[in-house]
């Protein structure tokens, strides 16, 4: 058998040679003084020979090279070619494309909502892109993921953090589906590790819409701002809905907001019915938005939507003033109010099917989902208006009685000439 003191005082001939070491290896002495561990042997009839690496301090050791013969000798037990399977490897890793390179393909091609698909790729460019673009695959390991989200969390967004690893889970999938064989790591970062969050059901009272409001007459922020928090209330859009809202979608004269299926989360086009109160704010919001094509423009760049950290930071003080003022007013988000508006409007009896239409949601595996093709624009209208006249009188504090169904609504009649 070899040792290191053996290998140390090998030297070169006119030939090389070969110096045997146990299990088969040996070691190849070239005319120039290089060593290299071997293994000779046969599969399916031909000689193969598999060369395990050079040796040296700053290569490989002679303990490593005995771990790697026992490890191609079980191979060729098990009918596998340590040669070719080592040339494969080789050339996976040549032909190894890039992090950035598998992320960018599968932004373009894996299916999504178009409005899904925009906000991954803004956490991409923003948050990925930067740090692992360059990186092979196999060279992003679970402890880069974990550290690089912790890092996201203690910026304070804990939910970006959560996108993150699921990105990176879902690119490492899409390689792996198209022919690389490279470790997920995302599969041991759990999104638990990363952050907790509270149950999506905070639904606001009307007590807390009425303190919210007129907090928010008081923080240090943007009038645009202050009108903004409004109409997520007003309208019941997602928060992308809004901030990426343009004029040419906005018509004054038939108080509709019509937003584009690439920017819905399901790929169709939604209808918002504008009241009274929301085309005034729209008509606001047009006489500040100068020559800007969106109803939000950036406070910086006329040509960019505002930046999708603006309201949570607006929500954040005002409940801070609310806390200080001693008023009862828990933690929301953006998005709660969202979920206030379907959870109000519900208990004070209106129709479900009215209210799921606001909300652009969609039955779309049931039958009901199906063939239920009405759009309620009468009812949605009248509905629309009576949650705004309910909101005035809330922070008027008021009592108001809505009607719950407009007093005329279409009776569908045979045409008596046919």
């Amino acid at each position: 058998m070899l040792t290191d003191a053996a290998l140390k005082h090998l030297r070169p001939k006119e030939k090389s040679y070969k110096v045997t070491d146990r299990d088969g290896m040996y070691a190849l002495v070239s005319t120039k003084g290089s060593i290299s561990f071997r293994l000779d042997y046969r599969m399916n009839g031909r000689r193969e020979t598999v060369t395990f690496g050079k040796y040296g301090p700053t290569d490989l050791s002679l303990a490593r090279a005995r771990e790697l013969c026992i490890d191609a000798r079980c191979a060729i037990k098990e009918g596998r070619s340590p040669a070719i399977e080592k040339q494969r490897a080789k050339r996976r890793l040549m032909e190894a494309k890039s992090f950035g390179e598998f992320g960018e393909r599968w932004l373009a091609s894996a299916p999504m909502a178009e409005s899904t698909r925009a906000m991954r790729r803004s956490i991409f460019e923003r948050d990925l892109k930067p740090t692992w673009a360059k990186r092979l695959l196999p060279e992003v390991a679970p402890d880069d993921l974990r550290v690089h989200c912790a890092t996201i969390v203690e910026r304070g967004a804990p939910a970006t953090a959560i996108h993150v690893r699921d990105i990176v889970k879902q690119i490492y999938s899409f390689a792996n589906q198209h022919g690389e064989k490279v470790a997920n790591p995302a599969d041991e970062v759990g999104p638990s590790s990363i952050a907790h969050f509270v149950p999506r059901d905070r639904a606001l009272s009307p007590t807390e819409i009425r303190i919210m409001l007129k907090q928010l007459e008081h923080v240090a922020t943007l009038p645009t701002i202050r009108l903004g928090v409004r109409l997520y209330l007003l309208t019941m859009v997602r928060k992308s809905e809004l901030q990426d809202a343009t004029w040419d979608e906005v018509d004054f004269e038939n108080a509709v907001w019509t937003i584009p299926k690439e920017r819905m989360k399901r790929s169709k086009s939604h209808n918002v019915y504008l009241s009274r109160q929301v085309l005034d704010i729209f008509i606001a919001l047009r006489t500040c938005a100068g020559n800007s094509r969106f109803v939000l423009p950036s406070r910086y760049d006329a040509d960019s939507p505002m930046s999708r950290a603006t309201f949570n930071r607006v929500t954040a003080l005002v409940i801070e003033r609310a806390n200080k003022e001693r008023l009862p007013l828990e933690h929301f988000t953006v998005h709660d109010l969202r979920r206030t508006g379907s959870t109000l409007l519900n208990e004070l009896g209106f129709n479900r099917d009215w209210i799921e239409k606001c909300l652009a949601h969609e039955e779309g595996r049931s039958s009901r989902g199906v063939y239920n093709k009405a759009e309620y624009e009468l009812q949605r209208r009248h509905m629309m208006q009576e949650w705004s006249n309910i909101i005035d009188a809330w922070v008027a504090g008021q009592k108001y009685i809505p009607v719950l169904a407009p007093a005329s609504m279409s009776i569908f009649e045979p045409d008596p000439t046919l």
